[in-house]
């Protein structure tokens, strides 16, 4: 074996392991990709929309001020 059928053997094995390394990244990242869209359903779906927070934050906002209305009439504060 001389010197120019190592350099190719050892040039297939480099373009092996480097094919090999790049398809792994790139089922890495069409999972991801996957994964991203079923996160982006599931955002739409699991989470509380602002108006409809602060719709149902509404009456204990009212009750926390009517306490705090109460706290500052009482005679007995120091």
């Amino acid at each position: 074996m001389n010197l120019e059928q190592a350099f190719m053997i050892l040039l297939g094995l480099a373009t092996g392991a480097l094919g090999w390394f790049s398809r792994t990244l790139w089922d890495a990242v069409v999972k991801l990709k996957e994964d991203l869209s079923k996160l982006e359903v599931r955002i739409g779906t699991d989470y509380v929309r602002y108006d409809r927070l602060q719709d149902a934050m509404k009456p204990i906002m009212e009750a926390l001020a009517e306490i705090k209305q109460s706290l500052h009439q009482k005679q007995d504060k120091a």
